[in-house]
């Protein structure tokens, strides 16, 4: 969830391959685009060119894939697994095999048609050739394509063979095995004929390697590419919850595991039951329905715990919709009005009372969401939000139908709802009067901040940040190593409440929670959908930092207080998360003195052996940092709040889905999920830090 981001060094200019570009980053590992001067020193006619084919991809990855660095080589798998699942989707393979290997390539293996092999009339080339080298080549486009896709562009295979330094593609059809070689995207040789196969074998396998050249910032220290597992096995999990036709297997070779089947016959009402499995489920079903109409297909699934918090998840054509779109928005409306009707009739809602809102009515929802339609129009090319208005009144109908008679035939599972509901509306108005209690505070007042927020004089957000410390002590000593032009300082008193275990009105008891709301300015968001109750909506324009940085004790006691407001962050200031605006500060464990000058700071006693074996002397005095508290301003200045030396960890949600289940592990009521984690892990580092 969080990456580190330093200020590093330059080194000497490294010599590229031909058709490379070094990218250079900045100090928060952020690709620095060539500045127009830089451009112009070498502009003349012989410059004018119009990058072709894969070059445009290999002069400018981060176009087509977002960035090179660890998220942009899973991209890379993301692509090649998805125009498998595509075959799924067009109703023509029922099994996927995916395997990373101990050479660090990566190959997927589908059942589909197979890529076809005959030469194209228009391009002279072999239809193999052809989707691998050139872009918008796929079979997503026109009536003789997918009719349901979730690549939209076209462009995923042949980025990957670009961005690749070599990929294999071999191809059964027509009874016989083709193969054809790639190298930095240009083809070896001709397709070939390497077998026969049945003739009722087909399909279609990708091996590739990634171009380590290309992804320099994705590279261990060991100099290999950083496949992260974990997450290739829950997209592959995830895609098999959501193609319930499908048999996916995982063979990760290189950590030496056994392969993993994932085939849920029941779909997403198992992939709900799968997300609620830390939590405690209201009732033991999961509910379920479905609707078809021409060639838009809708399934839904929900369940509803003992938890304070609502998780919907969206997906159209497999893709996920973070923000949600008409396919939420239909579902949200149906719901509310449904369980509005049902709390009427049956005497929930007393004639003189309000209705229930929205808010109300998903307290304690888990609900998956998945669409799949001929023609997915989107809000951007990142695909957040799902606009085709059809969608709206087909989700509508289908929640409407199947969960009044759901509520009707299952009146014990009905009356716990109304229940929550009815908890949730007396909650919220306890909320709202704390919320405007919070508004009506002055971020200034000394009574609404007995830790004294030290304020930083700039007034521009953008060159703003707000170091948030537990207790004076530490908070004393960072007021005075800060910048004070630019950084500004808010000592929280001890733990903040687990909002995870406790509705919002009581999280606005808490005096840290309401002076941090206060220092930040943008309010909370007590409905991130913000289709409620517009006087509690969160805004944030109104933002008054943007970096805020989370700095506790490098020890177990201040891994809790980061878990803890990461996950009041998460929960309330969710945008904050989302828009890249939150840190973790890394201060160090201990201080190295050699000799009278210099001095060395490490995290980890690992490193502190490290540096020691290295120094090889024995005028070095040690020094363990118990404490924030216990540094002072100068040291904590020096590698905790100096720009040029310090090193953050960016906070960023990859994964609402998983971000969601972490919390509710790591946070909720739930223990044995909790001690399985850390009897899990504990083996594996010597410190848990939940980023």
């Amino acid at each position: 969830m969080a990456r580190k981001t330093k200020t590093t060094k330059s080194s000497e200019p490294e010599e590229l391959p031909e058709g490379h570009v070094k990218q250079e980053y900045d100090a928060e590992g952020n690709p620095i685009t060539p500045s127009v001067e830089r451009i112009e020193q070498s502009y003349n006619g012989d410059d004018l060119s119009v990058l072709k084919g894969l070059e445009a991809v290999r002069m400018r990855p981060g176009m087509y894939i977002g960035d090179v660095g660890v998220r942009g080589l899973h991209h890379l798998f993301k692509e090649i697994l998805d125009n498998s699942v595509d075959e799924v989707l067009a109703g023509h393979c029922t099994e996927i095999d995916v395997v990373l290997n101990t050479d660090y390539t990566l190959s997927v293996t589908d059942n589909g048609r197979g890529i076809p092999v005959d030469i194209n009339k228009d391009s002279g080339k072999t239809g193999v050739e052809l989707v691998l080298t050139e872009l918008h080549a796929g079979g997503k486009f026109g009536d003789g394509g997918y009719k349901v896709s979730g690549g939209l562009h076209g462009v995923g295979a042949s980025c990957v063979n670009a961005l690749s330094d070599y990929l294999e593609c071999t191809v059964r059809r027509n009874g016989k095995v083709y193969r054809l070689r790639f190298e930095r995207g240009v083809p070896v040789g001709e397709l070939k004929v390497i077998g026969n196969s049945r003739p009722d074998e087909h399909g279609t396998q990708m091996q590739w390697l990634a171009d380590k050249t290309m992804f320099v910032p994705a590279l261990t220290e060991a100099g290999e590419l950083a496949y992260d597992t974990e997450l290739i096995e829950r997209r592959i999990r995830e895609l098999a919850y959501l193609n319930k036709e499908c048999r996916f297997t995982y063979h990760d070779k290189l950590n030496d595991k056994e392969p993993e089947v994932m085939h849920y016959k029941r779909g997403i009402a198992e992939y709900v039951a799968h997300l609620n499995e830390n939590k405690d489920a209201l009732h033991p079903k999961v509910i379920y329905f479905s609707r078809e109409k021409d060639t838009t297909q809708v399934e839904v699934a929900l369940q509803y715990s003992k938890g304070y918090n609502e998780a919907v998840f969206c997906f159209a054509n497999n893709i996920p919709n973070p923000d949600g779109g008409t396919h939420l928005s239909g579902f949200k409306t149906a719901l509310t009005r449904v369980v509005n009707t049902y709390a009427r009739k049956n005497g929930f809602i007393k004639e003189k009372d309000p209705n229930f809102t929205g808010d109300d009515v998903r307290e304690g929802i888990t609900a998956v969401i998945a669409v799949r339609l001929h023609n997915p129009m989107f809000n951007s090319q990142d695909k957040v939000k799902l606009m085709n208005v059809e969608v709206d009144g087909l989700v509508n109908s289908a929640v409407g139908d199947g969960l009044a008679q759901f509520l009707e035939e299952t009146p014990a599972v009905a009356k716990i709802v109304m229940e929550m509901a009815s908890t949730a509306a007396r909650a919220r108005e306890a909320a709202r009067r704390a919320a405007d209690l919070v508004k009506r505070q002055s971020v200034l007042e000394s009574n609404n901040l007995p830790g004294k927020l030290a304020d930083c004089t700039e007034r521009d957000p953008r060159k703003c940040e707000l170091y948030i410390v537990e207790g004076d002590s530490a908070g004393g000593s960072a007021k005075q190593g800060r910048d004070r032009r630019t950084q500004a300082v808010l000592p929280l008193r001890g733990k903040i409440i687990c909002v995870e275990k406790a509705r919002i009105d009581k999280a606005l008891d808490n005096e840290s929670i309401r002076m941090l709301i206060s220092a930040l300015g943008t309010g909370i968001a007590l409905n991130i959908g913000g289709d409620d109750d517009s006087s509690l909506r969160y805004d944030l324009t109104k933002l008054r930092y943007h970096k805020i940085i989370i700095m506790a004790d490098a020890d177990v006691d201040g891994d809790h207080i980061r878990t803890l407001l990461l996950n009041f962050l998460f929960r309330y200031m969710r945008p904050l998360v989302d828009e890249g605006y939150v840190y973790v500060a890394q201060p160090p464990l201990y201080s190295i003195r050699v000799g009278k000058d210099e001095k060395r700071y490490v995290r980890t006693e690992a490193e502190r052996d490290q540096v020691i074996k290295e120094l090889r002397r024995k005028d070095v005095h040690i020094t363990r940092f118990k404490g924030l508290g216990e540094m002072n301003p100068e040291d904590l200045a020096d590698t905790t709040m100096n720009v040029e030396q310090r090193t953050l960890a960016r906070v960023l949600v990859d994964d609402a889905v998983d971000a969601d289940a972490a919390f509710t592990m790591l946070m909720g009521e739930k223990v044995e999920p909790r001690r399985a984690f850390i009897e899990t892990h504990a083996k594996q580092v010597k410190d848990i830090d939940v980023h």
